[in-house]
């Protein structure tokens, strides 16, 4: 359990903050000038009032004992999650000390304990229904027919304008402009197929877009053209790569793995959004199984998805595995205790190991991009305008990926080092690798690079 005796960071707070802005004005509420009535208890609850602008001070009050992760409350308009406040009261609370141990007010025992009868209701309802769609699986059968049908459809006009681009040049590419691409991109949405639709999507701004672009163009026409070929064929496929198949066209898949329980080390946590999705990617390794597996979190557009685990911390949890070979997707399932802190970190690999991982990575998926590795001692050092990995025991290196460049993670990064050798967890793909964890050699804790 999350009790008063066990402290996160200030690391491990500021990474549940929604962004960049709300990271840096939760930052200047973690002192105790603007907070008064703060306090905590050993069922993991933290409140406390904070002066803002108006006549009345915002309440703010923290579950930290939902082992799924934090669950916040404040009276303040903000729709962030969390906001500021309660990232504030976090970091204060993270100060030995600086939030003393107490009885809860009305105010806040009254929304914990609302919070926590409903979610014990919705597990008593899961476990006494039975999954959507499982009193009538005829009808789930004809509609996923039919989507297979509207998919196949899709994917063979997909195929038709794929030739006519090849036989009418790569430089017609960049005459058609962006709007040649959304519009295709859009009748694989109507398809039913988004993952096509995104991949089409990701085409569209390869022209113009630098020195060598007629080359990534085919290249990734390549890719799109192998799905699509995947897709007409997977009768003939073996059922792995054929899931993995239907899973990048974007049929959704159920996590029907066996349920492994483990310790579950938080690797990383970070965001990605357009203008309709905020997707969050948690990466999780099994302390005993050493797996290492991917929780995906979606929000609205503008809005935090609510899964939210601090990084380095330890989740004591069931997860299951979604269908297609290799791949590291699954769903988290049970939850036996609120994260707590431990001193857990993952094997490293050499560099040159973990380049071999991913070649070997995308015999069961070539349309990987890349795949979880933590690298044991490296040195992030500079490479002309770029920077890479080098591995302090070999003469090799891994670049790291335009991304990673422009993050201030790699500051952070090259802070940690010092020049000295350095654990790394992070992604590994063809451009590279993008750091998204590190710890110092000798113990210490985790710090986020995202």
């Amino acid at each position: 359990m999350t009790q008063q005796g066990v402290r996160w960071s200030a690391d491990q707070v500021l990474a549940l903050a929604p962004d960049a802005a709300s990271r840096k004005a939760g930052s200047k509420l973690g002192a105790a000038g603007p907070w008064s009535e703060t306090g905590s208890c050993d069922e993991g609850t933290v409140w406390g009032l904070c002066r803002g602008s108006g006549s009345k001070p915002y309440q703010t009050v923290v579950d930290l004992a939902d082992a799924a992760g934090p669950a916040y409350k404040c009276s303040c308009p903000s729709r962030k999650f969390p906001c500021k406040h309660a990232l504030g009261l976090l970091l204060l609370w993270a100060e030995d000390g600086a939030v003393p141990a107490g009885q809860a007010p009305d105010w806040a025992v009254q929304w914990i304990e609302g919070r926590r009868q409903r979610a014990e209701q919705k597990r008593e309802a899961g476990a006494a229904g039975s999954p959507p769609g499982a009193a009538d699986p005829e009808a789930a059968r004809r509609r996923a027919d039919r989507r297979a049908e509207r998919v196949t459809a899709g994917a063979t006009e997909l195929e038709r304008r794929l030739a006519d681009l090849l036989r009418g040049g790569l430089a017609s590419a960049e005459q058609a402009g962006y709007g040649l691409w959304e519009e295709t991109a859009a009748r694989m949405v109507d398809a039913q197929a988004p993952g096509l639709a995104a991949r089409v999507r990701e085409l569209g701004v390869i022209p113009s877009s630098g020195p060598g672009w007629p080359v990534r163009l085919l290249e990734e026409c390549a890719l799109l053209h192998l799905l699509d070929q995947g897709w007409l064929g997977r009768e003939r496929l073996p059922e792995g790569l054929a899931a993995t198949v239907r899973s990048r066209v974007g049929l959704p898949g159920t996590a029907d793995g066996p349920p492994l329980r483990d310790r579950w080390l938080v690797l990383a946590q970070y965001d990605t959004a357009d203008s309709r999705l905020t997707t969050r990617r948690i990466w999780l390794h099994g302390a005993d199984s050493e797996r290492t597996v991917l929780l995906l979190s979606y929000g609205a557009a503008g809005r935090a998805p609510e899964l939210a685990l601090p990084v380095g911390l330890v989740l004591d949890a069931e997860v299951s595995a979604y269908p297609g070979t290799g791949q590291p997707r699954a769903a988290l399932g049970e939850q036996f205790a609120p994260p707590a802190p431990a001193a857990i970190r993952p094997r490293g690999v050499t560099t040159s190991q973990a380049a071999a991982r991913y070649g070997s990575a995308l015999r069961d998926d070539p349309w990987l991009e890349s795949v979880p590795v933590t690298l044991d001692r490296v040195v992030p050092t500079p490479d002309g305008d770029s920077w890479q990995l080098a591995d302090a025991d070999q003469d090799t290196a891994l670049p790291l990926t335009p991304a990673a460049r422009s993050r201030p993670g790699l500051w952070r990064l090259v802070a940690l080092s010092g020049g000295a050798p350095v654990t790394v967890f992070g992604e590994c793909g063809h451009r590279g690798f993008t750091p998204l964890t590190a710890w110092p050699e000798a113990a210490g804790e985790a710090v986020p690079l995202c």
